[in-house]
């Protein structure tokens, strides 16, 4: 694996190192001794798999608060999408800054999204699958959210969502609502 920083403090840009021949390719997805290396030690304990059926459907902002604060590595397997981690560390130099990049099944790259940043997507292309690995099993009551388009945040989307659950077009703006940001110290 290929780790690349970002402006946000532990969000990775992840390519895979690939090992090929006529056959095709192997590639790790995970590696427990890469991740500690690059100064992220975690260890999966879920591995989930999203399909969206529709272009320009949006998922997230989602994040967990601790003690079931999550990391997610996420890869598009299918389709396309474009990936966001916004950090929601107060501690951070980054603190309400967001970082995307395109995911795509021909990039095959990955994001690291650490603990104390929220995580969305929004899908450029139908059929998008992803797995993501992560480091927490859902829990409903740590569950929260910021919303897609908080002008405090100023998320530049690539496309206008089309498509988006009730729950995450009513996530409140994060300066009126409690969302356990304070829960998130120490967590860079």
């Amino acid at each position: 694996m290929i780790f690349h920083p970002t402006p946000i403090a532990g969000v990775r840009v992840i390519d895979l190192h690939t090992h090929g021949d006529e056959r095709g390719f192997f590639a790790r997805l995970y590696s427990a001794d890469a991740f500690a290396a690059d100064g992220a030690p975690w260890v999966p304990v879920q591995v989930n798999n999203s399909l969206t059926a529709q272009a320009g459907t949006l998922r997230g902002l989602h994040y967990q608060l601790p003690p079931s604060a999550e990391i997610k590595l996420l890869r598009c397997i299918s389709g396309a999408l474009w990936d966001v981690a916004l950090d929601l560390r107060p501690d951070s130099p980054t603190f309400r800054q967001w970082f995307g990049t395109e995911l795509t099944a021909q990039n095959r790259r990955m994001m690291l999204i650490p603990t104390g940043c929220a995580h969305g997507f929004i899908t450029l292309s139908p059929d998008t699958e992803t797995i993501y690995l992560v480091s927490a099993a859902y829990d409903p009551p740590q569950e929260r959210g910021a919303r897609w388009n908080d002008p405090a945040f100023a998320i530049d989307w690539p496309i206008a969502p089309s498509i988006m659950s009730a729950k995450d077009a009513a996530w409140p703006d994060l300066d009126s609502a409690y969302h356990g940001l304070e829960l998130l110290h120490d967590l860079i």
